[in-house]
C-alpha cells in the first residue's frame, strides 16, 4: 500500500515536470540579480582605482588644493541633496510595484528621473562656471575625471529608469511577483548615490 502511494506520487511529479517542460517553465535559479551585483563590484573597483590615484596625488602635494583653486560648496551641496533624496524617492516606486501599484511605480520613477536630470544639469552648470580647466593642474584633472566618470554613470542610470518606465507603460508588465527591472535599476541608482557621497567628501570637503 505504501509502495503504491510512493509510485503514484512519483508518477504525478513526473507528469508535472513534463507539463512544465512542455510550457517552457523548467525550474532554474534566477541569477540576474547576482549579475547586477557582480557588475557593480567591477565598477566599484574602477572607482576605487580613481580614488586611490587622487589620494596619492594629494599625499604628494604640499598644498591641497593647489593655489588658484577655489572649491565652491553651494551647488555641489544642492546636487548632493538632490541625489540622496532621489534614492528615497526611487525606493518608494519599487515598494509600490511590490504591492502591484503600477501608478505608484510610474509616478515615483518619473520623479527620480527628473531629479537625475536636475543633478546632471547642475553639474553642467558647475562646469561652465569653473575657473580651471582639465589641464590646469593635477587637482583639476582629477576633478574632471572623477565627476565626469560619475556623471556618465548618472546618465546611464537615468536611461535605465526611462527603460523601466517604457517597459512598464502597460499594466501587468511589472507585478509584485515579477519586478526585476525596477529592483535592478534601484540597486544601480543606490550605487551611484553612494559613489557620489564618497566623491563629494574627497573633492569638496576633505
Amino acid at each position: 500500500m505504501q509502495g503504491s502511494t510512493i509510485d503514484n506520487t512519483k508518477t504525478a511529479m513526473g507528469y508535472q515536470a513534463q507539463e512544465m517542460s512542455a510550457h517552457g517553465h523548467e525550474e532554474h535559479p534566477d541569477l540576474r540579480l547576482l549579475g547586477v551585483i557582480v557588475f557593480l563590484v567591477g565598477e566599484s573597483m574602477i572607482f576605487m582605482g580613481l580614488f586611490s590615484a587622487y589620494l596619492i596625488f594629494r599625499g604628494e602635494s604640499t598644498v591641497w588644493p593647489p593655489d588658484g583653486i577655489e572649491r565652491e560648496l553651494l551647488l555641489p551641496g544642492i546636487n548632493t541633496l538632490i541625489l540622496i533624496t532621489s534614492s528615497f524617492v526611487m525606493n518608494k516606486g519599487t515598494a509600490a510595484i511590490k504591492k502591484n501599484d503600477q501608478a505608484g511605480l510610474r509616478t515615483w520613477y518619473i520623479i527620480t528621473a527628473l531629479m537625475g536630470v536636475a543633478f546632471l544639469a547642475g553639474q553642467i552648470f558647475e562646469y561652465s562656471n569653473l575657473e580651471f580647466g582639465l589641464t590646469t593642474n593635477v587637482y583639476a584633472s582629477s576633478f574632471y575625471v572623477l565627476t565626469g566618470f560619475h556623471g556618465m554613470h548618472v546618465t546611464f542610470g537615468v536611461l535605465l529608469i526611462l527603460g523601466v518606465l517604457f517597459r512598464g507603460r502597460k499594466d501587468g508588465h511589472y507585478t509584485s511577483e515579477s519586478h526585476f527591472g525596477p529592483e535592478a535599476a534601484e540597486i544601480y541608482w543606490h550605487f551611484v548615490d553612494v559613489i557620489w557621497i564618497v566623491l563629494f567628501l574627497l573633492l569638496y570637503i576633505l
